[in-house]
């Protein structure tokens, strides 16, 4: 049976970065009918209750419908590190990752970590993400099986490392071609799973294994493919270190085959006009992480500048050198980075990056990110007067916007009143 959703709506008919705010459609009584997993029809509340008279209506009064969030680049397996004190990136990863990540050879552990993960982000209304797994097969199978029992659309991959990490967290260039094309026929196309070709970065792979997943990824290239770039400007003086003779860091990517359309470039702070250049020729995506930007100091993404030099940038919480599992919070960090950048982001920009901004930089915004006939119905109910402050400050609005704000700045979980993936409702409204 079709099922009917009332309440506020919100939803894009173009792109907020580059076309401007107006782009975005607000109604205060909208609906969408679910019917088979996807948006069967979206409209004004009344006209809807006409044309579908058999269906079941859930009234959800002033919450707001909304596309369910979108994470462009998380770490699934630094869920229980989330929050550590004190360190910049390298440091970061020697003190507080690959210790957790030495423990994922444990398929129970795998698994569990997965699904406390996976819960965490239903729980923060994230409905679909693109995670970095570790270099164990068997974090991948847990990921994939765990997003696979929640009916969700996932992406991830296999961390592939054969230096400058510690014994137990390396593999070879060989493992790991052979590894990531074993998963990715194993998971890719799955239902709606699909497999992230993933160097972690250059310094943590050798030439010879960048060239191995660069040969695959020309064998697969439907297949995306992340890494990380330019986030701190000492990783960066350690990529010239071990690259002496690149031009600059994304060319240790690009000249063994890791520069394409489907690629997805975390951080991307620090970029040289040739960087830029590149990534907007081949149609690569950015995955802007302002949590961990600041958390770990690494520095302000320059949204402005790269969204007009045409690239398409999507929204991450990079758990967890990203400090918080909230879409919302990070919608928050990327407004204060835009702040300081002298770039104000309006709040359809923000829900924009964090729906379907980041769903286009993976490669999926055709089938999620936004309310549209004919997409999956991955949905999320807000609240925005979900605590006290925010609703003393959103009963003071002069319109939407202004009422929606509160809940990007001091929203959390509790904002998130129901979530449906694929039609079916697995939160409980609240």
């Amino acid at each position: 049976m079709a099922e009917l959703l009332i309440g506020q709506l919100l939803r894009f008919e173009g792109d907020p970065m580059t076309e401007g705010p107006d782009v975005a459609r607000h109604s205060s009584r909208g609906a969408v009918v679910i019917e088979d997993g996807r948006i069967a029809a979206v409209g004004e509340a009344d006209a809807l209750r006409r044309d579908w008279p058999g269906a079941a209506v859930t009234d959800l009064g002033g919450r707001l419908i909304s596309a369910g969030f979108v994470d462009a680049h998380v770490h699934y397996p630094q869920t229980q590190i989330i929050a550590s004190w004190g360190k910049r990136l390298i440091d970061w990863l020697n003190s507080y990752t690959f210790p957790a990540e030495m423990r994922f050879a444990d398929p129970r552990h795998a698994a569990d970590v997965a699904a406390l993960y996976l819960d965490l982000a239903l729980d923060h209304g994230t409905t679909s993400m693109c995670s970095y797994a570790t270099i164990h097969p068997e974090s991948v199978d847990a990921f994939f099986a765990e997003a696979e029992a929640r009916g969700m659309r996932a992406m991830a991959g296999k961390t592939c490392m054969d230096r400058n990490a510690p014994e137990g967290l390396r593999d070879t260039a060989q493992a790991a071609y052979d590894q990531s094309k074993a998963l990715l026929q194993k998971w890719h196309g799955k239902g709606r799973l699909s497999y992230v070709i993933t160097p972690r970065f250059s310094p943590t792979s050798t030439p010879d294994q960048l060239a191995a997943l660069g040969s695959l990824w020309a064998e697969y290239p439907d297949c995306p493919m992340q890494t990380h770039l330019s986030e701190q400007v000492d990783e960066i003086a350690w990529v010239r270190a071990l690259f002496p003779e690149a031009r600059d860091y994304l060319d240790t990517y690009e000249t063994f085959g890791l520069l394409g359309k489907n690629g997805i470039y975390g951080h991307a702070i620090h970029l040289e006009p040739r960087e830029i250049a590149r990534l907007r020729e081949v149609g690569a995506a950015l995955a802007h992480c302002p949590t961990s930007n600041t958390f770990i100091g690494s520095g302000l993404f320059d949204m402005h500048g790269l969204t007009q030099a045409g690239l398409r940038v999507g929204l991450a919480t990079d758990t967890g050198g990203g400090s918080s599992f909230s879409m919302l919070r990070t919608m928050a960090a990327a407004y204060e980075v835009g702040q300081l950048r002298r770039y104000p982001l309006h709040p359809a920009q923000l829900w924009w990056l964090a729906t379907q901004g980041a769903a286009r930089a993976l490669g999926i915004g055709h089938a999620v990110g936004n309310i549209a006939v004919g997409m999956e119905a991955d949905l999320i109910a807000v609240d925005l007067h979900s605590t006290p402050a925010i609703a003393q400050r959103a009963a003071q609005a002069g319109d939407f916007w202004q009422a929606l704000f509160p809940t990007i700045m001091m929203g959390d979980d509790r904002a998130i009143a129901g979530v449906w993936i694929g039609g079916k409702a697995v939160r409980a409204l609240a």
